[in-house]
């Protein structure tokens, strides 16, 4: 009989030996939301059980990469949360406005969808030329879906109105090209935007970032986790910076939170302080 507490011991085993072989940490990820998403992953995996999955999983990249996908949550959409990317227009741009170049980061960037949103605010902001989107996922799949930036075309009615939710100045149709099934993202967005594989729970900061959005990424984090992914971002961020968190994050009870005034609390959109002389 297989009981939960052996699938615990297995599932802890089985991401002590993907950080080990493949560098992927998920050990400090929570307990529910990983153990959900694996037992998803093996019931369509052919094992009976995670111990039996492991010896393949750990010699076989292509196997281990099915778990990934399952592992990390790859949904997005443009525009997301349109009251946030007003938000962003409003409290934010003005600021970075007064910058002649901004770099921004978007961490756990998944399919692309959010940074060629950012990419259209700012082009509509005047913008052109003078910002460089670092978006980046910890899925080299999904990295490389959003490098493509190739949309099923039956989003594109759904995007629009996002887009227009959010403040959009221009037609959304002109970001994109319409081929049979699928909409293809304007050149003009993708040449401002570095697409590149980042994992947030080992690999170094992303540093002197203008702007940095991690939204809907950490809540499934564990606490020691939490913090020590918003450390990094706190390093990679310029004084006077922005951090965007997602609406069910937030900075209170953290340890950078000293450092931060909450300029939109409501989106979590916060303002990175000055140094004191």
């Amino acid at each position: 009989m297989i009981t939960d507490e052996l699938v615990d011991i297995e599932i802890k085993l089985l991401m002590d030996g993907v950080y080990q072989v493949y560098g992927y940490d998920f050990r400090e990820y929570s307990e529910a939301s990983l153990r959900r998403r694996l037992t998803q992953w093996l019931s369509n995996s052919g094992f009976a059980t995670f111990s039996l999955a492991q010896s393949q999983l750990l010699r076989d990249r292509a196997l281990f990469d099915t778990l990934l996908r399952g592992i990390t949550v790859n949904v997005s959409e443009m525009f997301r949360d349109p009251a946030f990317f007003k938000a962003v227009r409003e409290h934010v741009v003005p600021h970075l406005k007064t910058y002649p170049f901004v770099k921004i980061w978007h961490a756990g960037c998944a399919s692309g969808e959010e940074a060629y949103s950012m990419a259209i605010l700012l082009l509509e902001e005047g913008f052109k030329g003078r910002f460089r989107i670092y978006a980046t996922d910890i899925n080299e799949e999904v990295i490389r879906k959003a490098q493509e930036g190739i949309y099923p075309l039956k989003e594109m009615q759904h995007f629009t109105r996002n887009y227009q939710q959010a403040g959009g100045t221009g037609s959304f149709s002109d970001y994109y090209t319409a081929r049979y099934e699928h909409a293809i993202i304007s050149p003009k967005l993708r040449e401002n935007i570095v697409f590149a594989a980042h994992n947030l729970a080992v690999d170094s900061d992303f540093g002197e970032m203008n702007l940095i959005l991690c939204r809907n990424v950490m809540i499934y984090f564990k606490q020691p986790l939490k913090e020590k992914v918003l450390g990094l971002l706190d390093r990679s961020l310029t004084h006077g910076g922005y951090l965007c968190l997602g609406t069910k994050e937030s900075l209170n009870q953290r340890q950078i939170a000293g450092h931060y005034e909450a300029i939109a609390p409501r989106m979590q959109i916060y303002r990175k302080q000055y140094a004191k002389k």
